[in-house]
């Protein structure tokens, strides 16, 4: 890999917030913008984002740890061109990866065959150690919220393990399923002043909104992504103006231009998730 990679997490806390379909349609938004962007279904146990695209996955990443193949052999690029890493389902013991499934991972990443440039990392719902090892270890992490007071809850829950346990002090939020702006910036201070009362050195950066309309409803039944079926309807005109913030915004301080960056810091930043 030789461009220049951002890898971003995205996490929610609570299930049921739209935050797969999220990714989906921003990375294809992305795509549709000229960049190059790889979505890791960071769920292991528990595959999302193959089912959202309507896809048959034959490989996925257990057959990747299990040795029977590479993750160059499971990548998926489906005609938009957004390139997946399909998880797998209902296997529990991928639910919490070891120290030796993590160094898997390393070396095939590593030697992975793709230029890109976003590394997408859909986490599972909670605060498990998996969401936790993902959450660390990308260079951003990105909360998907909607005006549910459980989802703020569980947002703030999020915020406050990888703050105090794992040191982490940059957040930056998408606020799901509200009509127009005012009401997800609302959302977005009422979380903002928790934070900033019980969370010293905490800060959450808005990055905009996505409604929910009729639009985005069907096509989650027809599983395929609204930008690429209803290009002109709200939701997905806000899907690419929030691609366009990401783009427009300046890369971390410690961004180093090279995709080892994150995997090298997530196995070493996270042997602590393995003994407890």
């Amino acid at each position: 890999m030789k461009n220049p990679v951002r890898t971003i997490a995205f996490t929610s806390g609570k299930g049921g917030v739209g935050k797969t379909n999220t990714v989906i349609n921003l990375g294809l938004s992305l795509v549709y913008m000229g960049k190059k962007v790889l979505i890791i279904d960071a769920d292991l146990g528990l595959a999302n984002v193959d089912v959202l695209l309507g896809l048959f996955c034959k490989y996925n990443t257990s057959h990747v740890f299990s040795g029977d193949k590479t993750l160059n052999e499971i990548i998926i690029e489906i005609p938009q061109g957004l390139l997946i890493i399909p998880a797998s389902s209902g296997i529990q013991e991928l639910t919490q990866l070891d120290y030796e499934k993590k160094l898997i991972l390393l070396n095939e990443i590593d030697s992975l065959n793709y230029d890109i440039d976003f590394l997408f990392i859909d986490t599972a719902p909670g605060i498990s150690s998996n969401v936790m090892y993902f959450n660390i270890a990308a260079q951003e992490r990105v909360l998907i919220v909607t005006p549910e007071p459980s989802s703020l809850t569980d947002a703030y829950a999020t915020i406050k393990v990888l703050s105090t346990k794992y040191k982490q002090r940059y957040f930056k939020l998408i606020v799901n399923w509200v009509p127009n702006s005012r009401q997800a910036k609302e959302i977005y201070g009422k979380l903002t002043r928790v934070v900033n009362r019980f969370l010293n050195g905490v800060s959450i950066e808005y990055l905009g909104f996505i409604p929910y309309d009729e639009s985005l409803k069907k096509a989650v039944a027809r599983q395929k992504p609204v930008v690429d079926i209803y290009p002109n309807c709200y939701c997905s005109k806000k899907f690419i103006d929030l691609a366009r913030n990401i783009c427009q915004q300046s890369v971390p301080s410690y961004f180093d231009g090279n995709i080892k960056f994150f995997w090298k810091r997530l196995l070493l930043d996270t042997r602590t998730l393995d003994t407890g």
